[in-house]
């Protein structure tokens, strides 16, 4: 068994394998010189100097698995069944790709010093000192990631901007009536969040906005999302989509033999939602390697259709996750979305498809039941935030 990505999904797999029973030889390739770590510490404890690192509490020895880390995956030849590395070829009998994903950057940024990403562990260890100099900081992008970079800024004590091109933070994960609402915390937060702001040029100090706004910045974090990692696959045969991403199956298996996919760098059909899903997100990479493991190990293939989930702590608030809104006919909400707690419940055809809750973790984990059950609910008692949605169900 090689697996060639040592994130969580890598990690994952090759600890699911032993613990379901494989006695065979796994071989953990990562390209970075790094301990396997995990990464949603990085724009929290790490980032703020409250951690030193966030490395995964596994005995890589006594399991048995073989690291090979700063060691680069350059392709894969399927029929010769080796990986091309670095260090040379590395012949498997199966294959997991669980590369993860890697950052976007702004274009015209490249080599201009002061802008940063955050996506590892180096990354989170160039900004420490930027936050404790208490800079002025530009975050180019509101999505999930700039939000929470934001709050460790302002929780550092800097001057903190967010500039996004759409109209809205969040535009691109959240429909616009609970986008909107979260526009508030950045300004309670004492973060400037400028919306509808594309960035022109970025150069050493200073971020110029389309419409010739200059924003004064001792450094720039780059926030504007990211694509599966597998650009190293071209040659392959194996089949990428639209995204880039790994084409896996239900089983998680790829279009070549032997070769599985899991996490943020493959997508996945879902009967649930009648949708192929790419979840680049921290449970996504912790549920898929199960499902990988037991699908090489076992006689019969097991299916992987979870219920998304991902949670984001920002601005004092924790936000959860749970399932896929696209393609509901119904939003409901729960809760006063000015107050600190607050859900949003989307329906289709009276069934929970899937939720966002804000500072109320009971509905997130009832909620979540409710989708993976497909039981009907009753839309006129969901509105009332005293009322347990696990009792709000139609029968």
């Amino acid at each position: 068994m090689v697996v060639v990505g040592a994130g969580m999904a890598g990690v994952q797999t090759a600890v699911a394998l032993r613990e379901q029973g494989y006695t065979g030889t796994v071989t953990l390739i990562g390209a970075e010189p790094h301990q396997p770590y995990d990464r949603p510490p990085l724009s929290k404890a790490v980032l703020l100097g409250t951690a030193e690192g966030s490395a995964f509490d596994v005995d890589f020895e006594s399991l048995g698995i073989e690291l090979r880390l700063g060691c680069e995956a350059l392709g894969v030849r399927p029929a010769d069944h080796e990986l091309d590395t670095e260090a040379g070829p590395v012949p498997y009998d199966v294959l997991v790709l669980a590369t993860g994903a890697q950052p976007i950057r702004l274009p015209g940024t490249e080599g201009v010093p002061g802008v940063h990403l955050l996506r590892t562990l180096d990354d989170a260890e160039r900004l420490r000192p930027v936050l404790a100099a208490q800079h002025r900081i530009v975050v180019v992008g509101a999505g999930w990631i700039g939000a929470e970079f934001a709050t460790a800024a302002r929780e550092a004590g800097c001057e903190v901007t967010v500039v996004e091109a759409a109209d809205r933070p969040l535009a691109g994960a959240l429909p616009a009536e609970v986008a909107a609402r979260m526009t508030a915390w950045y300004a309670d937060s004492g973060a400037e969040l400028r919306t509808g702001a594309r960035v022109e040029r970025v150069e050493p100090g200073l971020v110029e906005l389309a419409d010739g706004t200059r924003l004064a910045a001792d450094a720039v974090v780059v926030g504007i999302g990211a694509r599966p990692a597998t650009g190293w696959l071209a040659g392959s045969g194996i089949e990428l989509g639209a995204d880039g991403e790994v084409v896996a199956d239900a089983h998680l298996r790829t279009s070549a033999a032997d070769v599985y996919a899991v996490g943020d760098c493959a997508s996945f059909p879902s009967a649930r939602y009648g949708a192929r899903l790419l979840v680049h997100h921290w449970d996504n990479a912790l549920q898929g390697p199960r499902t990988v493991a037991a699908n090489v190990l076992g006689e019969l293939p097991v299916t992987y259709d979870p219920v998304p989930y991902f949670w984001s702590e920002q601005f004092g608030r924790f936000v959860q996750y749970a399932g896929h809104h696209a393609g509901a006919d119904r939003t409901v909400w729960r809760g006063d979305p000015a107050s600190p707690a607050w859900t949003v419940c989307w329906l289709r055809e009276d069934r929970l498809v899937a939720l966002l809750a804000v500072g109320r973790p009971r509905d997130l984990a009832q909620g979540r039941r409710l989708i993976e059950s497909g039981r009907r609910m009753d839309p006129a008692a969901l509105p009332d935030p005293a009322r347990p949605l696990k009792d709000a169900t139609a029968d």
